[in-house]
């Protein structure tokens, strides 16, 4: 028996498609905007404060043939996702994959936890997350096609010692996800959420040896993961592979949260 070699991985699925993503000027948002554009998409990532980090995207972009726009704003604002979603179809044309990923942590035990830290993740990791999906679905639907992927965290699913606020967040998230799934499966766009366990990012490098030491601990492969390796689940989760997979928790974690 002839056995065949299987087809190509194809390498520019996203041609022609445009995304939005969330916090895209440094370390995971930046590493999807960098795997979204090598797949053929156009990007508006949206930034807070980093304008070194953002040009630096900007030029990883157009290093891959596309182009991006980087739109400064915080996304705490009421009409923050209305005016980004507003403008990538302006720019160009269309809108096709969401990529929520701005987030902050402000951790504390509860007892300590202040009506401001709490406030901040809240609007930060869930409401503007549910603002950039009422604004980018009706574009979505008139095309007929959309991708929405959310970031939340293995810590969403298992809680995290000084981490109510966060992980309260990212658990709506995901039953944010999950509802907009029923939601918009009928006009062929899907919700899915991808959840990181500790990846290497400025945050990881910050953190005290014995905390990251327990963590290294916990997961089975032996290493942490990078940003690379979210930015291709999350890829995938946006491209046409995915089109029958919705509503879904896909954790990123090397095994962390078994």
């Amino acid at each position: 028996m002839t056995l065949t070699a299987p087809a190509p991985v194809a390498q520019r699925e996203l041609e022609g498609r445009v995304a939005i993503v969330t916090g895209g000027s440094k370390g995971i948002g930046q590493a999807i905007v960098r795997e979204l554009a090598a797949r053929g998409a156009d990007i508006v990532f949206t930034y807070r404060s980093d304008d070194d980090g953002a040009r630096s995207t900007i030029a990883s972009v157009d290093g891959a043939g596309r182009r991006a726009v980087a739109q400064r704003a915080d996304m705490r604002e009421a009409g923050a996702a209305a005016h980004v979603a507003q403008a990538a179809k302006d720019i160009f044309g269309r809108l096709d994959v969401l990529v929520n990923n701005a987030g902050v942590n402000r951790d504390s035990v509860v007892w300590k936890m202040t009506d401001e830290q709490w406030a901040e993740v809240i609007d930060t990791d869930l409401t503007s997350a549910f603002r950039l999906i009422r604004a980018a679905v009706p574009i979505m639907r008139a095309a007929g096609w959309g991708r929405i992927v959310n970031i939340a965290s293995i810590n969403a699913l298992r809680g995290k010692f000084g981490q109510s606020n966060y992980t309260a967040a990212k658990a709506g998230l995901i039953g944010l996800t999950k509802t907009v799934a029923r939601e918009v499966g009928g006009f062929g766009i899907t919700a899915n959420v991808v959840a990181p366990g500790l990846i290497e990012t400025a945050m990881a490098v910050a953190m005290p040896a014995e905390a990251r030491a327990k963590s290294l601990a916990e997961t089975v492969v032996g290493h942490l993961g990078t940003v690379e390796d979210i930015a291709h689940a999350v890829a995938f989760l946006a491209g046409p592979a995915a089109g029958h997979i919705t509503g879904q928790v896909l954790s990123v974690d090397g095994g962390q949260h078994i």
